[in-house]
């Protein structure tokens, strides 16, 4: 595992604002915060490490690509407490510790990794990898010999814009914003388009959603999608990529699920809608479709499906 170079700031030193925030303890012993404002965990109740090691570092194989590069890119949506980062980046130089890692991430509200700092939540990852993530808090860019990193902070549909402007080519993509009815701003259509972009021709995307309205979405993009294994209860998480190896088929119950009308996606053609906005763009254009509704699938099914956007 690599040094930092330079120590990064104290805990001290990093005030984040705790007002929206709560400690959680998950499953497996891990800590993660509750959102006040979006009255939902940053991770599930499964666990918070779990998740970022199964649903996210494994998909993507990192430890297989760190084995055999010398360099790797990735992409974090939704950077949040930093878990799926931290997890990587062991990962990746456990299996290399001369990879040299070209790091973006995305987040909109900066005070999220610093709170996580502050409240120590990275002390299970190793201590290198701690004072990184530490000093990146902080200084929202970091040079190193193994590690590149810019934490862009803002809308990430804007965001976004700066990473596809440097032709960035990712080997691993973490898709984890708030869940779609939550945060439908971060899985239009659009959004999911400049994402895909940033992949690289033989890259991985990762995400927790099942939802059909996401798959659809990736699909719209021109990448293939497969099933990922559940972490801590039946819902299943998705990959995608520009070709199809590797990817797990949807069974098909799932495939059925995207011809419904709970498949139809969100659009945000200017890339500024409010989540109002793209939630009642959404419904009437359900209204307006001749696909199945999604409670005859269900009622074909004989059981819901988990984790999925309520259907019309």
């Amino acid at each position: 595992m690599p040094d930092p170079v330079t120590q990064p700031n104290t805990q001290a030193d990093i005030k984040p604002n705790f007002d929206r925030f709560r400690l959680e303890t998950t499953a497996d012993g891990s800590q993660t915060f509750y959102s006040n404002e979006f009255n939902q965990l940053f991770h599930s109740h499964f666990g918070a490490h779990q998740e970022a090691e199964a649903k996210f570092v494994q998909v993507t194989r990192l430890a297989e690509r760190a084995a055999e590069r010398s360099h790797l890119t990735l992409i974090d949506v939704c950077y949040g407490l930093g878990y799926n980062t931290a997890t990587a980046l062991t990962t990746i130089w456990q299996a290399n510790p001369q990879c040299r890692v070209h790091w973006y991430g995305l987040e909109a509200d900066r005070d999220v990794p610093r709170a996580a700092i502050a409240a120590n939540l990275l002390q299970p990852w190793p201590t290198a990898v701690r004072h990184l993530l530490t000093e990146l808090a902080d200084a929202e860019t970091l040079d190193r010999d193994t590690l590149q990193a810019h934490l862009l902070i803002g809308d990430a549909r804007q965001t976004i814009t700066q990473i596809l402007a440097t032709n960035p080519q990712a080997d691993a993509i973490f898709l984890d914003p708030f869940a779609p009815p939550d945060c439908p701003q971060l899985w239009s259509v659009e959004f999911l388009g400049n994402v895909a972009r940033c992949l690289a021709p033989d890259g991985y995307l990762a995400t927790y959603s099942c939802a059909a309205a996401v798959r659809s979405a990736l699909i719209a993009a021109g990448l293939h999608i497969g099933s990922t294994p559940p972490v801590g209860r039946n819902t299943h998480g998705t990959a995608a990529r520009w070709i199809a190896e590797d990817l797990t088929p949807l069974d098909r119950r799932a495939h059925e699920h995207l011809y419904t009308r709970a498949a139809i996606p969100y659009r945000d053609p200017s890339g500024t809608d409010s989540a109002e906005t793209l939630h009642a763009r959404r419904s009437e254009e359900q209204l307006r479709s001749s696909l199945e509704a999604t409670t005859r699938w269900k009622k074909r099914w004989q059981q819901p499906l988990e984790g999925q956007i309520t259907p019309l």
